[in-house]
């Protein structure tokens, strides 16, 4: 009996030291996107570092090739959703309307808080919404957040943050916005708290906590990354969405 378990411990040893060995996995993760054959052959650059490479400070990285930006042929082609494709999503995955501000805090069990989130932030000049989503639509934001982010990191583009500028709007709210803004609808998808605005002319620059300021990114490059970001979701069945041209944002609900 002894002889056969040590027997046996040899044989597990040997298995052990003929199999390759796995490395180590990164730590963030990579473009949803992206197959693992285009990954290989060398590894994402360090979430503080340049698009060449380079340390925060300074200092040379590793060689690195970043992914390609590649945008949308058409923005208009691409993000074609209207008014009246989205309302339907809305109405099925929504909850009901809400009258006022007050009526929306006794509903908050039907909602989820997306005003503090490290992948994304809420517009600080918001007024005509507020930060509550249904479950499926704030797991698509934070979706959304992760992916922009992550296809920063592996094309080599200085991290920044989404910024979302309308959430959940009530009747009141509705009534309010449409006295000054005239694309604002009265069968608003926002009353459903399934749609939410991301503006795609401002972003949050991300910083090491402890070294310089990033280096400035232009919009229309961020923007190029986003609407990848967006289209891949839109293509998977995730969501809805309109380009929009005079608010200056992608108007997105969830699917």
């Amino acid at each position: 009996m002894g002889l056969c378990a040590a027997t046996l411990g040899v044989l597990a040893v040997v298995r052990y030291t003929m199999q390759p060995q796995q490395p180590h996995p990164r730590p963030l993760s990579v473009e949803r996107g992206d197959s693992a054959q285009g990954r290989q052959g060398y590894p994402p650059p360090s979430p503080w570092r340049g698009a060449g490479g380079e340390a925060a400070g300074g200092e040379a990285g590793p060689a690195f090739k970043p992914h390609p930006i590649r945008s949308v042929p058409s923005y208009n082609v691409a993000f074609p959703d209207v008014q009246d494709v989205q309302i339907q999503a809305a109405r099925r995955w929504g909850v009901r309307p809400v009258k006022n501000r007050r009526q929306a805090e006794e509903r908050k069990s039907e909602l989820v808080y997306v005003g503090c989130n490290p992948f994304f932030d809420i517009d600080p000049a918001m007024r005509s919404s507020i930060p509550y989503l249904v479950p499926r639509a704030s797991t698509l934001l934070q979706t959304i957040g992760e992916n922009f982010l992550d296809s920063l990191y592996v094309k080599g583009v200085p991290l920044h943050k989404i910024i979302v500028t309308s959430v959940l709007r009530t009747e009141e709210d509705v009534a309010r916005l449409m006295q000054h803004n005239g694309n604002a609808s009265e069968q608003s998808c926002h009353r459903f708290a399934t749609t939410f605005d991301i503006c795609y002319n401002r972003y949050t620059t991300v910083s090491p906590p402890d070294g310089p300021e990033r280096r400035k990114v232009q919009n229309d490059t961020l923007k190029w990354v986003l609407s990848e970001v967006l289209r891949d979701l839109r293509q998977e069945g995730r969501c809805y969405i309109k380009h929009e041209i005079k608010q200056g944002c992608f108007h997105i609900t969830v699917r």
